[in-house]
């Protein structure tokens, strides 16, 4: 039995590292323009791609061939020449940044996690954090482009409308706060999806938050999206008709500091909204594919991150609704309820 459980084991390493390969080469085809390039083209032979791309031409050939051999290309041999094609479906999800399917974002966000690896290493030795401003370009844009999708596809015509009252105040005009908003496409999708409502978005990176301002600036919205550097938790009386926070709450230091902050922007009136990891009720061993995916992110990124200020509550990803409750009780909340909104990776929750 014991053999048995090994080579299960060894099986289950070698798949993984064939997958990681895979997400390099990915990452490697999106950040070259090569998924694009085979799209827009069609087949092409390395010399093509190469010159099309700009890229050198061996290098274009043993990514065409990795790719071929992994079956995310097909390849044909004719006139002495092969020619590889990226096939129908696979460039959905490739290539599409609006489609639900996309996975090149999660690609290069994977890569960026695993850029701070030293200082993770340091972290679980010393106790310490890793400040999220260690954590490079391509994680920062990758997660922003991962949850893009989402938010302007989901978030201003699924999600904000299946809560009534939420709905029709923003349909009137009402006022946003995107708390920890990123790279600002929550806050961008809320104004697209509410063309009379206005959106204040706050984020403590200053990085994410030039990204955001680039983009509304682009989008044409600048007037009614406006963004800010700030520490959430800080941040004082307000009168907005929605306080929102996606998935950040489990990556801050002082989450019951930030729900009460919630508290005061919402006012007497206003809703409060927290979207986080769609985490199982209890722990488990062994878990799900969501679960395993949770943890991987919370000791590469998300805890060295909420561990960078000290104290910290050191939530980590997955975090549970019991977590969240008892954080919203401390913060002086009444009630937390779970919205009947269906995702496979994220949970909603009403505060009041």
């Amino acid at each position: 039995m014991s053999d048995a459980a090994r080579d299960a084991l060894v099986e289950r390493l070698f798949e993984a590292v064939l997958g990681f390969n895979d997400v390099l080469a990915v990452h490697l085809g999106d950040r070259l323009g090569l998924y694009d390039a085979l799209r827009e083209h069609g087949a092409l032979t390395p010399a093509e791609l190469a010159e099309t791309t700009g890229t050198n031409e061996r290098y274009a050939r043993e990514w065409l061939e990795h790719q071929a051999v992994g079956g995310i290309l097909t390849v044909e041999e004719g006139d002495g020449a092969r020619r590889y094609t990226l096939p129908p479906g696979h460039d959905e999800v490739l290539c599409d940044r609006d489609s639900l399917a996309y996975m090149a974002a999660f690609a290069r966000m994977t890569v960026g996690m695993a850029v701070p690896l030293p200082s993770v290493l340091e972290a679980f030795r010393t106790g310490a954090g890793v400040p999220y401003a260690e954590y490079p370009e391509d994680f920062l844009l990758g997660q922003g482009a991962m949850n893009r999708v989402q938010f302007v596809t989901l978030l201003g015509r699924e999600w904000l409308p299946s809560i009534p009252d939420v709905h029709e105040r923003l349909q009137a005009g009402g006022r946003v706060a995107d708390l920890a908003c990123g790279t600002g496409w929550s806050s961008i999708a809320i104004a697209r999806a509410y063309p009379d409502a206005a959106v204040h978005g706050y984020d403590s990176d200053p990085a994410s938050i030039a990204e955001a301002r680039a983009t509304a600036a682009v989008e044409g919205l600048d007037r009614r999206v406006r963004f800010e550097v700030a520490d959430v938790a800080e941040l004082g009386e307000g009168d907005f008709d929605l306080v929102l926070v996606i998935e950040a709450l489990h990556d801050m230091s002082r989450p019951v500091d930030a729900l009460a902050a919630m508290r005061r922007l919402a006012g007497d009136g206003g809703a409060m909204v927290v979207v986080d990891e769609r985490a199982a009720e209890a722990f488990t061993a062994p878990g799900d594919d969501v679960e395993r995916m949770l943890y991987g992110w919370s000791i590469l990124h998300c805890l060295p991150v909420g561990m960078a200020e000290q104290p910290s509550a050191a939530t980590g990803t997955a975090m549970r609704p019991d977590t969240l409750r008892r954080y919203a009780a401390e913060a002086g909340l009444a009630d937390v309820e779970v919205l009947p909104i269906e995702n496979d990776f994220w949970r909603f929750y009403r505060l009041r």
